[in-house]
C-alpha cells in the first residue's frame, strides 16, 4: 500500500475501534438556544464558501449543484446569482422550494437551509450582489441579460456543530432546527 493510504486505512481502523463513547461527544449541559444556532449557522456559511444547491427537476427528480452564494443578509435571506438559461431557473420558476447545503469538511460541521426561491432581475439587487472573481462569467457584469439572481427565503435551518456541542438527536439523527421567520 501506498504510505498516504496506508495512514488513512490505520486511522480509520483506529476510530472503528475506539469505543462508542470516545467518538461521541457528551451531550450539552442544556440545548443551545435559538441565537447560538443562528450565529453557529452564519459561522459555517463563512467557512464552507460554497454551497449545494437542491431544486426539484423538470422531470420530478432532485437536482444539485454547487453554487458561489453571498452570506445571509439580517433576515438570512440568502442570494445566488446565475444565467437565466440554467436548469435551475426553470426548475425554480415551476417549484420554488429549495434546499441549500452548506458543509465545512475541516470541522465537520454542516447547515442545511430549507426555503423558498424566486428568480429576482431587479437593478438594484443585481448591483448590490456582484463579486469581481465572476467577471470572466457575465458579458457586461452585473448589467447584462444574463445575469440574474435567486432570492432564497429561508423557512427552517438545520445545523450541526460538533465543536460548538449542537449535534443530532442520538437516537433519530435529526439535526437542531429552528423556524425562519422567528
Amino acid at each position: 500500500m501506498m504510505p498516504r493510504i496506508r495512514m488513512l486505512v490505520v486511522c480509520a481502523l483506529a476510530v472503528a475501534r475506539a469505543p462508542l463513547a470516545a467518538q461521541v461527544p457528551a451531550p450539552a449541559a442544556s440545548p443551545p438556544s435559538r441565537a447560538a444556532i443562528i450565529a453557529a449557522a452564519r459561522d459555517i456559511i463563512q467557512s464552507a464558501t460554497y454551497g449545494t444547491l437542491g431544486t426539484v427537476g423538470l422531470d420530478g427528480h432532485p437536482q444539485a449543484r454547487i453554487v458561489d452564494p453571498f452570506a445571509p443578509d439580517s433576515a438570512f435571506t440568502i442570494w445566488i446569482a446565475t444565467n437565466p438559461r440554467t436548469r435551475k431557473v426553470a426548475e425554480i420558476a415551476r417549484e420554488p422550494r429549495v434546499t441549500l447545503l452548506y458543509f465545512n469538511a475541516a470541522a465537520f460541521e454542516y447547515v442545511t437551509v430549507i426555503g423558498r426561491a424566486v428568480a429576482d432581475t431587479s437593478r438594484r439587487e443585481k448591483a448590490a450582489h456582484w463579486k469581481p472573481s465572476w467577471k470572466t462569467l457575465y458579458a457586461d457584469e452585473n448589467r447584462g441579460a444574463d445575469y440574474q439572481l435567486l432570492r432564497v427565503t429561508p423557512s427552517r435551518l438545520e445545523v450541526v456543530s460538533v465543536r460548538r456541542q449542537i449535534v443530532n438527536d442520538t437516537v433519530t439523527w435529526r439535526p437542531v432546527s429552528v423556524a425562519l421567520p422567528e
